[in-house]
């Protein structure tokens, strides 16, 4: 498929995207859809054979730029590599600060999801997950930094965990927290290593 199929294909995706992170993928129709893409179900269905395949397209879609600008985040920001990783979660927290902020996408569909873990938005969002750790470990283990695989896991948790408590209080405090923690997690192992 090239030209116009890949740009409808791609015009169904953002709508999909921005109508599942808007109001849950449950709560939308592939009818709802279709009207926002501006395409006709026909359409839709001719590029996506069910509601899972485009669930599943819209995480896929929303991996890699995800990545990307995470790794911006750390490339931009001054200092050593407790300052970039800090960086990453104020950057974090600067890019949420605002009302239509519903949380992160991958884990709300894995929420969402969660009880048909075999879905493959579920299989999308957990393998986002996984190379975002990965390219943590390896910044991590480029920066001379010890224990690597399991401080990167740390600080996953710890940026999940402060965006899940983000959403439930709304309040930037969580993410400036687990911040300065991250920051004092790679300090002690930069110092060990």
């Amino acid at each position: 498929m090239s030209g116009r199929g890949d740009t409808t294909r791609q015009q169904i995706v953002v709508a999909a995207t921005r109508l599942f992170y808007g109001e849950g993928i449950r709560a939308v129709s592939m009818d709802a859809v279709a009207e926002k893409a501006g395409v006709t179900k026909k359409t839709l269905y001719y590029h996506f054979t069910s509601k899972d395949e485009l669930v599943a397209a819209t995480i896929a879609a929303r991996d890699q730029p995800t990545l990307e600008l995470y790794m911006r985040w750390f490339a931009e920001t001054d200092g050593g590599v407790a300052d970039k990783v800090r960086g990453l979660f104020t950057k974090l927290g600067r890019s949420v600060d605002t009302p239509r902020w519903r949380g992160c996408g991958f884990l709300r569909t894995i929420a969402e999801l969660a009880n048909t873990p075999a879905h493959p938005a579920v299989k999308a969002g957990a393998a986002h997950k996984k190379r975002f750790e990965a390219w943590l470990e390896a910044e991590l283990r480029n920066h001379g930094i010890a224990g690597a695989e399991a401080l990167a896991r740390q600080l996953v948790i710890l940026l999940d965990g402060a965006t899940t408590v983000m959403l439930i209080h709304r309040d930037l405090a969580y993410v400036d927290t687990a911040g300065r923690l991250a920051l004092d997690l790679v300090e002690q192992a930069r110092k060990r290593g």
